[in-house]
């Protein structure tokens, strides 16, 4: 069942409990500064949860978690009919300045086999960038450990990239299904990791101060 839309940037609901139910587990864990879309040094992605665990005697550890879904979105085709094809008797684009070189814009049909075509190619495209994305936060140091949230109907491990832990939603919480191996990075990284989370926790809550109301909330 598709997770309801709940935010203006199509975050879903089932996004924003897998991002709750990873903020839990890690502080669980000892990461006991935590916060979620935390823009990461070194590089231009956001982590859906940092996490950093103090150490008594060194700089602590860092974690990344990045919470991922699939939408199975099954729709029959609906095929052009007559009607409209009297509603729309040109897809031209009518951008450029000579008729038989203008573009297709097969959008203005609403041909739900078109449009599902596109969500297909969207999510490849999504893949494509995550993949490239886990490989980077490893190979920038990001951070110690690094982690993938997952419902548990999604898991499949050959698909959890290398060196990374696997965390599988179940019965509303999040179980360790594979460990992650551990990443050295620079105490400068980790240094600049926390200051990151604290920047993020400390907007969180001065959000919340303006907003007195919000304060009263349970999460």
């Amino acid at each position: 069942m598709a997770a309801g839309v709940t935010s203006a940037n199509g975050e879903t609901a089932l996004h924003v409990r897998l991002k709750r139910l990873a903020f839990l587990w890690a502080q669980a864990q000892g990461f006991s500064a935590c916060a979620m879309e935390v823009s990461l040094p070194k590089c231009r992605y956001r982590a859906d949860v940092a996490a950093y665990r103090p150490h008594p005697s060194q700089i602590g550890s860092t974690a990344i978690f990045e919470c991922k879904q699939v939408l199975c979105d099954l729709r029959r085709d609906n095929c052009r009919t007559d009607a409209e094809r009297q509603r729309h008797p040109s897809l031209r684009s009518a951008e450029s300045l000579f008729p038989e070189f203008d573009s297709q814009n097969f959008a203005v049909i609403g041909h739900r086999g078109y449009s599902r075509l596109l969500r297909e190619l969207r999510a490849l495209q999504n893949r494509l960038y995550d993949c490239a994305k886990f490989d980077k936060l490893t190979r920038y140091r990001c951070a110690n450990l690094f982690f993938l949230v997952l419902p548990e109907e999604l898991f499949r491990d050959p698909e959890i990239p290398a060196g990374w832990g696997a965390l599988v939603e179940s019965n509303g919480a999040l179980i360790l299904v594979r460990k992650p191996i551990w990443h050295e990075t620079t105490e400068e990284n980790r240094m600049r990791l926390l200051h990151r989370i604290a920047v993020v926790g400390t907007r969180s809550l001065n959000q919340k101060l303006h907003n007195p109301g919000g304060l009263l909330q349970r999460p």
